[in-house]
């Protein structure tokens, strides 16, 4: 078996090997102003601390490597590495900042004001299920929900989900993007990176150099190896055999679905076909209203017209009176004239063509 160019720094060995080491602290310096530089956080010195964890059981060890130390203001810094998920993650994180407070307590008079603590978690997996975002480096700090405003600066957790970091050597930017791509391939390189030239990163990969150890530090390396290898072999396996017993309950579930499905579709199918039916009766009624209203009309224009008919049948009938009467009045007054000038009913009889009668009952009538 080939031996690796350089250790792996997600097992505890690697881990405290690059970042834990006083003679190395210049590394974890490095990285953390690179990584916390938009805080304006600058860090010129750390004093390694003793990490005496309450709580922190066999599993916690095992999965959960972590430094913690003090830079030249006394900010306190947590550094750890966890290598699987675990329940409760991020209570945990909040657990593990309650001790940095509880240190800075003082007996006696004290106005409680407190140093910056930071958290700082490397994870070797992503933290959320919808990871549709891709998010590597996660910064979260206590906040004001209602105005989305930091309600306090001093406390503040860092998540780098290192799965989510996909750029390739040709691809390195910032310093920092050089510090996560050492930090996810470093066990998986052969040759030092040709964008990875700058004296930190050229101390790191002498620091990290597997031929650089000592025999007794390579058998605590392949120790340490030997555990990483065993529970990501156990995580992945128990992965596998969780999809494996999801996939089969997804597809009992998806057959209900599908059945489901069908007899929804069916049920919709039956209401279309009866909504179809009751438009088709509604257009018939709408249709018949219409031809009801149009023979209403028909009905209405009919009786117009006859209304129309018969009042200029009445006034053609007041015309023919009127004029008869005018007529007559013409009628009368002439024979009247005719009779005032000396004439006797029987020549104007003549002269009009009447009976003697009709002329003695017209000049009756006028007296």
């Amino acid at each position: 078996m080939n031996e690796p160019l350089f250790i792996n720094p997600f097992t505890d060995f690697g881990f405290k090997k690059i970042f834990g080491e006083e003679q190395n602290k210049d590394l974890l310096i490095d990285f953390l102003n690179e990584l916390l530089a938009a805080q304006n956080q600058h860090i010129s010195d750390l004093v390694f601390k003793k990490n005496d964890r309450l709580g922190s059981d066999d599993l916690d060890r095992k999965v959960v490597f972590d430094l913690y130390c003090e830079n030249e203001q006394g900010e306190k810094f947590t550094v750890e590495l966890q290598k699987a998920k675990q329940a409760f993650f991020k209570d945990r994180m909040l657990y593990y900042s309650s001790f940095s407070v509880q240190e800075q307590g003082i007996k006696g008079d004290w106005d409680y004001q407190l140093k910056a603590i930071y958290v700082i978690a490397i994870l070797d997996f992503v933290m959320d299920e919808d990871n549709s975002d891709k998010i590597v480096v996660s910064k979260n700090k206590l906040m004001d929900v209602d105005r989305y405003r930091v309600f306090y600066e001093k406390l503040t957790f860092v998540t780098l989900q290192m799965p989510n970091f996909t750029k390739k050597e040709n691809e390195l930017e910032s310093n920092f993007d050089k510090w996560l791509y050492v930090i996810k391939n470093l066990h998986k390189l052969d040759h030092i990176p040709e964008r990875t030239q700058e004296r930190v990163f050229q101390k790191l990969f002498k620091v990290a150099s597997y031929t650089s150890l000592s025999k007794e530090e390579k058998v605590k390396y392949e120790d340490s190896l030997k555990y990483y290898n065993d529970l990501k072999n156990s995580l992945e396996t128990a992965q596998q055999e969780g999809y494996q017993e999801a996939q089969a309950v997804y597809e009992v579930k998806l057959e209900e679905a599908q059945k489901q499905t069908e007899q929804e579709k069916q049920r919709a199918e039956q209401e279309k076909q009866k909504a179809e039916q009751e438009k088709q009766r509604a257009e018939q009624e709408k249709q018949k209203a219409e031809q009801e209203k149009q023979r209403a009309e028909q009905e209405k224009q009919k009786a117009e017209q006859e209304k129309q008919k018969a009042e200029q049948e009445r006034k053609l009938k007041e015309e023919a009176l009127r004029s008869l009467e005018n007529e007559r009045k013409t009628f009368v007054q002439s024979v009247q004239n005719m009779h005032s000038m000396g004439l006797d009913t029987t020549q104007i009889a003549q002269i009009t063509n009447r009976s003697i009668a009709e002329i003695e009952a017209l000049l009756g009538g006028a007296k």
